[in-house]
């Protein structure tokens, strides 16, 4: 059978980024769940025991992109996993531009079949940001459907140099109510609107072999809140009926 051009299809044969479930009280949107009650204790009141460890992040509002290296070739991808050049809109061909600039960069982390994961703070969504940063924020590297622990993901990163969402805590877990407090209104990231919410990600030292006692780190689960008043999109020119609002412009660079 013949394949469709390179263009119309995905080149990782699935999504860059799926979906992340909401803790209780989050603002759920349209195609969103919530959290198991079993994840929200983990992530937010009691870890199952010492094996597990909570890292807390402030939660971006952009557009969720990807940069993958197949073929010894780098790829600026949508969030559904097509290529940012064929995007209808002007944000991720700005983005694919941006990722061939800067291709040495991701070359210098990413392993083949590996791609980052990130935020796209070109375009206001919901949030207006005054940029202290370069418009990409990196939250995960990823293989497949598996993610690369936190420690390995930030050393990973360390020769490109990029930029992650601000740390909030990590450890033992942490209540919604805290975050929000150590959040503050605009977080960390320059937003001039109430910022979005918080990032959970647990990780677990699972052991290697069953009756062994040798343990690796991995992603156990990753869970978020978004303030309930937050309206998605709101910046957006196909919603607000108003011209797009940037927080970055290649002219400023």
């Amino acid at each position: 059978m013949k394949l469709p051009p390179t263009s119309s299809r995905k080149p990782l044969g699935i999504k860059s980024y799926g979906s992340i479930a909401h803790l209780p009280g989050s603002r759920i949107g349209v195609g969103d769940h919530k959290c198991h009650e079993g994840q929200k204790r983990i992530a937010n009141e009691k870890t199952r025991d010492r094996h597990d460890q909570v890292i807390i992040q402030e939660k971006l509002d952009g557009s969720n992109v990807g940069i993958a290296r197949l073929g010894g070739e780098i790829l600026a991808l949508t969030r559904s996993g097509y290529l940012a050049s064929t995007s209808p809109y002007e944000q991720h061909h700005h983005f694919e531009t941006w990722v061939m600039q800067n291709k040495n960069r991701f070359l210098a982390v990413l392993r083949e079949g590996e791609r980052l994961c990130g935020e796209w703070l070109m375009q206001a969504h919901g949030t207006r940001y005054e940029l202290k940063h370069e418009p990409f924020a990196a939250f995960d590297l990823m293989t497949g459907p598996t993610r690369v622990v936190f420690d390995e993901f930030i050393a990973r990163l360390a020769p490109g140099e990029f930029v992650t969402p601000h740390l909030l805590q990590r450890g033992l877990p942490l209540s919604i109510e805290q975050a929000l407090s150590l959040l503050g209104t605009f977080g960390f990231h320059g937003a001039l609107d109430p910022v979005e919410g918080a990032v959970w990600r647990v990780e677990r030292n699972e052991l290697i072999r069953p009756g062994g006692n040798e343990r690796r780190w991995r992603v156990d689960f990753i869970v978020k809140y978004v303030r309930p008043d937050k309206v998605d999109g709101c910046y957006l020119p196909e919603i607000s009926g108003q011209p797009p609002v940037y927080n970055w412009l290649p002219s400023q660079t």
